[in-house]
Order: structure tokens, then C-alpha cells, then sequence
């Protein structure tokens, strides 16, 4: 199964915020959307999930263009998780999970013992059953996250989209959660989430897709597409691209780190168009 977006322009007003902008994210695969804030990660999400129209182009899932689907069928297909969320009322943790189910019921029904057991099964995959009784606003931010992620699996959607999945998140949170977006991508489920971490393209991404100012300036695989150059580009900042070997084994990761620092005069003129020159 294949999820694409063929050019597509979104304008709030007489601001293009997304200027032509094309991916295609297929089952199994893990897309990371690298770019700065305000470059539009967040806006092409939205796009994708119709909940933003589309000055120009297309989303298609399998050839079908998504604009004409049901509300419902675009849940059934494609779950969302946002960067953060705290429900107003208190919600158990399985209460949460159980909420994934509602793209699949009736108006106006109740889940049923079915929608529940789906609930439970997706908390257990994620090695989570033992919050199922928590209260979810008093859960820690990784439990918090990976409570959303199982809400999404009890969606059955063929497709993840997750902004920014390790917001906010201590180091061990973070590694827990893209472990479990792994997992879940080995299992045949396309996911693409954005990121400000380089890192995690290269370790866990198996394409990913640069984004600037609205427009798509890099795509293909960490290795061969983001590159020193090319971030230095995105971030206007240097950077260098290091290479790490695990201790006692033979496998190497690539890690980001900035090159310099960068006097915060240099910054400023940076977010006014203004390249950082080192």
C-alpha cells in the first residue's frame, strides 16, 4: 500500500505555507521529516489528513485521491498522533486506547467487547497492559506517548503519522518510543513522523525528507541525502556528521553534532534570511 502527496500548495491567506510539496510513504517504511520550526512539518501532516485543503495537488492512497473519502475511511487508513495532548476530563489509560476504536463504530454507539479486546491487544504489544488502570494524565510523558501510539494501532490504520513523537521526552523515553515506532514499521506499518533530531534519521529512518520554508529540498535515504552540506543549509548553522561504533560490536551509527557555536547576533540575522558564514 502507498500514501502520496503529488504537489501540494496550501495558503493561509496571501501566505503560500506549502509550496509543492511531494512523498510517497510506502507499508514498512519509516519516513523521517527533518526541517526548522515554522518550515511546515505541521502543515503537511494536516494535509494529508484533509483537515487543511489544498490550494493545489493531490493525496492518494493506492491511486485514489483521499479528498472525496469519508471521515471516517481517511481514520481507517491513516492514524494521527499529535505532539502532545492532555485530555480535559480524566481518562483511564484503556479509555484512551478505546477512543482509537470510534473511526470503526456506528453514530452513536458504544464500543463492544470486540472494540475493548482490540484495545487491550494493542497496549500489549506495546508492553503496556500494566497501565491499563492509570489515569492517563498522570502518566509520565513516554507512558503518555506510547498511550497515544496504542490508541492509533486499536485505529488498524495502514499508515502512522506522529508530529514530533519525542517531544518533550527524557533520553530513555525517547529511544523507548522510536524502538516501538521500529517495531511497529518491521510489522508492515508505514509510518512518517517529523522530527528536530537528526539523529533519529539516520538510525531509525529508511527515507528522509528535508523540508524548508515550505518546500521540499531534499528526499532519499539519510545516508546519501542529508548530508553535512545540506543540513548546514536547513538549520543555517554548521554541522558535522560524525560516525560512532558501538562498544564491543562492529555496527556503526552516524551521529549530528553542531560544528561551532553560534554567537546569538549570527542567529538573529539567520531567522531574517541572513546566512551563518563560519
Amino acid at each position: 500500500m502507498i500514501l502520496e502527496v503529488k504537489e501540494a500548495q496550501i495558503r493561509y491567506g496571501n501566505t503560500k505555507a506549502l509550496h509543492g510539496a511531494s512523498l510517497s510513504l510506502g507499508s514498512g517504511e519509516i519516513v523521517c521529516l527533518l526541517g526548522p520550526n515554522g518550515s511546515g512539518k505541521s502543515t503537511l501532516f494536516k494535509s494529508i489528513l484533509g483537515l487543511l485543503p489544498l490550494t493545489k495537488g493531490q493525496v492518494l492512497c493506492n491511486g485514489q485521491n483521499i479528498s472525496s473519502w469519508p471521515r471516517t475511511k481517511i481514520a481507517q487508513t491513516i492514524g494521527y498522533i499529535p505532539q502532545s495532548h492532555i485530555p480535559t476530563f480524566q481518562f483511564t489509560a484503556i479509555s484512551m486506547v478505546v477512543m482509537g476504536r470510534t473511526a470503526h463504530l456506528r453514530r452513536y454507539a458504544t464500543p463492544s467487547a470486540k472494540d475493548i479486546y482490540l484495545a487491550e491487544q494493542a497496549m500489549e504489544k506495546l508492553c503496556i497492559s500494566h497501565l491499563k488502570d492509570a489515569l492517563y494524565q498522570e502518566l509520565s510523558g513516554g507512558q503518555r506517548q506510547l498511550i497515544l501510539i496504542a490508541r492509533s494501532l486499536a485505529q488498524n490504520p495502514k499508515f502512522l503519522i506522529m508530529d514530533e513523537p519525542t517531544n518533550n521526552l527524557d533520553f530513555g523515553n525517547q529511544v523507548l518510543v522510536l524502538q516501538q515506532i521500529k517495531a511497529l514499521a518491521e510489522g508492515g506499518l508505514g509510518v512518517i513522523m517529523a522530527s528536530h533530531y537528526p539523529d533519529h534519521a539516520f538510525q531509525y529512518a529508511t527515507k528522509v525528507i528535508l523540508i524548508k520554508k515550505g518546500k521540499i529540498i531534499g528526499s532519499g535515504t539519510p545516508e546519501h541525502t542529508a548530508t553535512e552540506t545540506v543540513l548546514n543549509n536547513l538549520y543555517d548553522i554548521p554541522i558535522h556528521i560524525a560516525t560512532a561504533y558501538i562498544k564491543d560490536s562492529k555496527n556503526a551509527v552516524k551521529v549530528c553534532v553542531p560544528a561551532a557555536k553560534v554567537p546569538l547576533s549570527s542567529y538573529a540575522r539567520m531567522q531574517h534570511g541572513v546566512s551563518y558564514v563560519s
